[in-house]
This record gives structure tokens, C-alpha cells and sequence, in this order.
């Protein structure tokens, strides 16, 4: 992969494991030195496999830990990324869970905790990243922008969800989150765009690709009739990082085998 991302930091949340891990993998690959956040000390040996993946193949990073729906952790998670490499050029902001359920049996606590990570987090660490990049301002020898953040959403920020309205509604109000940032930060180069991926093969959604007869329902929401994989959302994340890309932000770009042209109706529904 060509370096167009060299001399770059970025901080990748939630990149111990699935779209995370493969956006670290191809940041790297690109030239970024990265940051692989996991949430909890549990997942600090998927981290360490993920960096020694990336340092195996001749890029270059640090693990760090922080839960992003907590404030202090995230604030000292940019400190400590800082400390070490001088500044942050990129963020993705990945992390995210589900806590699925009908709504009328869904808890307060299920509910908090999606809004919390998914939607709270990327409030928290965008924050970080924009007081970062307006502190040391343009690095016009790495990148024409400021610096760069990309939200991690989904085709639900589009698509209905029920049994899942906490995660819909989470990726609904990434949406506007991202599109506001754009909007205010614009005129500082700083270029914030979205990533809605469809159905990836990951740990997240297991039971709807780890049988035969689940992934081939699933194929049926498919126009492109194959399943993504990490590295797919990798190579977008990439160009949307890189110089290739300075006239876009504020863009939701869905990748998701077509899924949001609707299969259903391709036969008058």
C-alpha cells in the first residue's frame, strides 16, 4: 500500500478486535503511526495481537487503554498519545457495543450503555482530537488538513432497527454529531466525514454470518452477495484519511454491498 498517511498519528478506538483492528492494520500499512485502544485490561492481549501484527509488518504504533464513555480516560488517553508522538493527525472514532433487545423489555441500563460508547465516546474523543488539532494547528508537511476525524457509523444511521432501537438511535445521532463538527470546523481544515458499513465479519454480529444458513438469509439483504470484511472498511478509512480525499467532509459514505438500495424490493418487494 502506497504511504500517503506517513508521518501521521492516529488514534484508532476500540481496535482490539473486528472493523477496529482492520483500520489500525491498514492505517499502518499506509504509513500512520497508530494508536490501538482497547476498553478494559481484559482486552490488552487482543491489542498486543494486533500490534505485533502491525510492527511484523514493518509499521510502527502503541496500545492504550481507556473506556471512551468515561471522561478522564479519554482526556488522558489524548495526553499520553501526545506525550509520546507530539500531536494526533487522525481519529477513528470505532468503538462500540450492542445491547439488543425488544424495546418494551429494553432497561435503562441497556440503553445508557449503547448511548454511552457509541454516541457519548465519540463525543468525548472527537472533543480531544479538535482541542488537539486547533492547539498545535496545520502540518502542512504530513497533510493539507488540520486534521482529520472519521465517525464510525452503520447503514442503521439510515435503516430502521427494531430489537435494536438503542444501537439505531445511537448511529442516527452519530450522523448529526459528524455533520455539525463538519459544519463548525470546516474552516479550520479540519474534515470530519462518517463510515457506514453494512454487514462486516465480525465478533459483533457472529450469529448472522457463522452458519450456512444464517450468512445465506443474510445474502438475501445483499445485492453484492458477499460479506465485508475489516479490511474492506480499512481501505475506505484510508482514502478518507489521506490528501486523496481534502474535498470531502461532512459526507455519510455507506459500504455496505448494496444493502442500502433495499434487496427486498428488487422483485416489486
Amino acid at each position: 500500500m502506497d504511504q500517503v498517511l506517513k508521518g501521521q498519528i492516529a488514534v484508532i478506538t476500540g481496535a482490539s478486535s473486528g472493523i477496529g483492528a482492520g483500520v489500525a492494520k491498514s492505517l499502518a500499512a499506509a504509513g500512520a503511526t497508530v494508536v490501538v485502544n482497547y476498553p478494559t485490561p481484559s482486552s490488552l492481549p487482543a491489542a498486543e495481537s494486533v500490534l505485533k501484527e502491525i510492527t511484523n509488518a514493518g509499521g510502527a504504533g502503541m496500545t492504550a487503554q481507556c473506556d471512551v464513555s468515561k471522561e478522564e480516560e479519554v482526556v488522558n488517553l489524548f495526553a499520553e498519545v501526545v506525550a509520546n508522538y507530539g500531536t494526533v493527525d487522525i481519529l477513528i472514532n470505532n468503538a462500540g457495543l450492542q445491547r439488543d433487545a425488544k424495546f418494551d423489555e429494553m432497561t435503562l441500563e441497556q440503553w445508557n450503555t449503547v448511548i454511552s460508547v457509541n454516541l457519548t465516546g465519540q463525543f468525548l474523543c472527537a472533543r480531544e482530537a479538535i482541542r488537539e488539532f486547533l492547539r498545535r494547528g496545520p502540518r502542512p508537511d504530513v497533510s493539507v488538513a488540520t486534521g482529520k476525524i472519521i465517525c464510525m457509523s452503520s447503514v442503521h444511521e439510515l435503516i430502521p432497527w427494531g430489537g435494536h432501537a438503542n444501537y439505531a438511535t445511537s448511529k442516527g445521532g452519530i450522523k448529526m454529531l459528524m455533520q455539525s463538527l463538519a459544519q463548525e470546523y470546516g474552516d479550520r481544515k479540519i474534515r470530519v466525514n462518517s463510515i457506514c458499513p453494512g454487514a462486516i465479519q465480525t465478533p459483533i454480529n457472529r450469529a448472522a454470518w457463522e452458519t450456512p444458513q444464517a450468512l445465506n438469509s443474510l445474502m438475501t439483504l445483499i445485492p453484492y452477495n458477499r460479506i465485508g470484511q475489516p479490511s474492506d472498511i480499512g481501505n475506505l478509512a484510508v482514502f478518507l484519511c489521506s490528501d486523496q480525499s481534502d474535498y470531502i467532509t461532512g459526507a455519510s459514505i455507506f459500504i455496505d454491498g448494496g444493502m442500502t438500495v433495499f434487496e427486498g424490493f428488487a422483485t416489486n418487494g
